[in-house]
């Protein structure tokens, strides 16, 4: 997408990982610099990814005076606390921006608690590859949030990725899949240069072997519409060598683990849910 004509203003509060890779995937697609704002708790590592990005700083208490998509990606444990800071700060503000929440396991229902009750809210899982343009998010609306303002997210988000539009109840589900997805797949990476290593290859030689097989496959699954079971057999030739290390697979039932292991993250990111304790009654705009 291209920047050249928009007047989108983002701020991103929480500068860690989810934060700085949005802040970057957004540079990198063209967003001008000065369209975005970072704020954050520590004021070295703010000033730090300002200074990187060649972005503007904020404060919590001192948001910028135009804002249109308002990004939170602080930490699940730390979300109480800003958005309380953040809902007294829009109700002593004119701004009105759409509410962008990338925190796991925070509905939107408990972000709406906290925040005048014109301020739409959108809640969004993206992942890592945001940082390469290669994210793909997923996001729900909740109850003040238009298609208007799902618009304008999806505007932001599209710059870094493939974005789609799911149930506020299928997030969690979302987190467990794509939004740890990476790790698994650095797990998978490293996993194999062990095995390599082990077979007796030196580590840098291991090294490319594995992430070029495994960022040439992930390449050929961007190919039209994939059907993974013919991908599988088109490399796996009648009592091959790859039949062999397969039956080794699924002998050790690595389907079951995949299975209990997005179960995990899942349920986790339903637990998340329960550690903020936001207000019983949404503040009313009639309250700034």
């Amino acid at each position: 997408m291209s920047w050249e004509h928009s007047w989108v203003r983002v701020t991103v509060i929480g500068v860690g990982r989810i934060g700085e890779a949005l802040v970057a995937g957004l540079c990198r697609a063209g967003m001008p610099a000065e369209s975005i704002t970072v704020i954050g708790r520590s004021v070295e590592r703010t000033f730090d990814v300002a200074h990187r990005h060649g972005v503007r700083v904020a404060d919590l208490h001192a948001l910028p005076d135009k804002c249109d998509v308002l990004v939170v990606a602080v930490k699940p444990q730390q979300i109480e606390e800003v958005l309380t800071d953040l809902g007294s700060a829009l109700r002593e503000s004119a701004l009105r921006p759409v509410v962008l929440s990338v925190v796991a396991g925070v509905t939107t229902e408990r972000i709406e608690q906290f925040l005048p009750s014109v301020v739409p809210v959108v809640r969004a899982m993206p992942n890592t590859p945001m940082m390469l343009g290669a994210a793909v998010t997923a996001i729900a609306r909740g109850v003040a949030a238009t298609e208007h303002d799902l618009r304008l997210v999806e505007s932001v988000l599209e710059s870094v990725g493939e974005v789609l539009r799911v149930s506020e109840d299928q997030l969690d589900a979302v987190t467990a899949v794509s939004g740890s997805g990476p790790a698994y797949v650095f797990l998978v990476a490293e996993m194999m240069i062990d095995a390599a290593m082990a077979l007796g290859l030196d580590r840098d030689t291991a090294g490319r072997l594995v992430t070029g097989t495994l960022a040439g496959s992930a390449a050929m699954l961007g190919i039209g519409d994939v059907d993974l079971v013919e991908l599988r057999a088109a490399v796996t030739s009648p009592a091959g060598t790859t039949a062999a290390a397969l039956e080794v697979f699924e002998g050790s039932e690595i389907r079951r683990t995949f299975q209990e292991a997005l179960t995990a993250a899942r349920d986790r990111s339903i637990a998340l849910s329960d550690m903020v304790r936001p207000p019983l009654i949404r503040i009313s705009v009639d309250q700034n």
